[in-house]
């Protein structure tokens, strides 16, 4: 019987170490790093979810790579590629091989989107009340977390920080605790600098929390300065705890099954290297429940010009954010 039970473990052992494993989630960004002197180029590296580079998959000058889009299966990667003169698209694998014009754009390629992210942005010709913060008209909003834990209550008072946005603005706003009652007002929560608007999800203007155990989040606006303009900030609802996610602003994009969200982060002012210019920057980062971050470029002046993340076993696989200058 021992000897029985030995075979079956051995067995076990086998069977798991022949069993075929999942692969990694993996990155593409199209990376545009600023030099000082003549026209830099962007072009697509592809990063491990950890960080790590794994390889650059283009080194083409003719023109900028922008869109890189894993295919649903993640076997291939479609891009566009700007000139002065036209627009085409490419495809090439992950492992860096078989790239290649294409005559036409696939059809996941055309008909996907930029994934959910939030944001403060309105729909356009929206000119009432702001829903999101409250004003002289609403002086008080509330929103209740879709899991039933905790309510955020945004009072407008006569203090003077919250006549307007800006730091300060939002001190008397307030998380109450659904399960104790316990009501904690943000000027005494951790990291608090200021909180204006809730976010939105960009396609449901109804939702304003990020509910994927254990990571709980509320996002919040707020307007700095006219040289440093806004900033965005997460509101841990567990802890509570602020944080600032940028310098200057930074999008939120979830990442669907997963404690964790991307974030398409700009900071102004950077310094182009070999030179005493500065520029505006962005690129991405990945953030886990305890807010550790992963920057997916290199250090200094870099413009991203959209990514796309496959994730294996996961729904959606493929969550993309598209070039937001176009």
């Amino acid at each position: 019987m021992k000897t029985m039970r030995v075979a079956l473990v051995i067995i076990a052992l086998l069977a798991a170490a022949l069993a075929p494993t999942q692969a990694a989630p993996e990155i593409v960004v199209a990376i545009r790093y600023l030099e000082a002197q003549g026209t830099s180029h962007s072009q697509l590296f592809l990063y491990r979810e950890d960080g790590r580079l794994l390889r650059q998959l283009t080194n083409d000058n003719s023109g900028q790579m922008t869109n890189p889009m894993f295919a649903p299966d993640g076997e291939t990667i479609v891009f566009t590629r700007e000139t002065v003169s036209c627009k085409d698209y490419w495809s090439i694998e992950p492992k860096g091989g078989n790239l290649h014009s294409l005559p036409g754009t696939p059809s996941w390629y055309t008909r996907e989107k930029t994934s959910p992210f939030f944001t403060n942005l309105e729909e356009e010709g929206d000119s009432g009340p702001n829903p999101n913060a409250p004003s002289d008209q609403q002086k008080t909003l509330s929103f209740k977390a879709p899991d039933g834990s905790v309510e955020l209550i945004l009072n407008q008072t006569e203090d003077e920080d919250d006549q307007y946005n800006g730091p300060g603005h939002g001190k008397h706003y307030q998380i109450r605790d659904l399960l104790t009652g316990e009501v904690t007002e943000f000027q005494r929560i951790p990291g608090f600098e200021g909180a204006y608007e809730i976010l939105h999800l960009s396609q449901d203007k109804n939702e304003r929390f990020l509910i994927q155990p254990p990571l709980r989040l509320a996002f919040f606006g707020l307007h700095l300065n006219s040289t440093e303009g806004d900033t965005c900030f997460a509101l841990d609802l567990t802890a509570p705890r602020l944080v600032r996610l940028s310098p200057n602003w930074a999008t939120p994009i979830p990442l669907p099954g997963e404690p964790a969200f991307l974030t398409l982060t700009e900071v102004r002012y950077v310094d182009i290297p070999h030179s005493s210019k500065r520029a505006n920057s962005s690129f991405m980062e990945r953030w886990d429940a305890n807010f550790h971050k992963v920057r997916y470029s290199k250090q200094g002046a870099a413009l991203c010009y959209g990514a796309s993340m496959y994730r294996p076993g996961k729904t959606p696989a493929v969550v993309s954010i598209k070039n937001f200058r176009e």
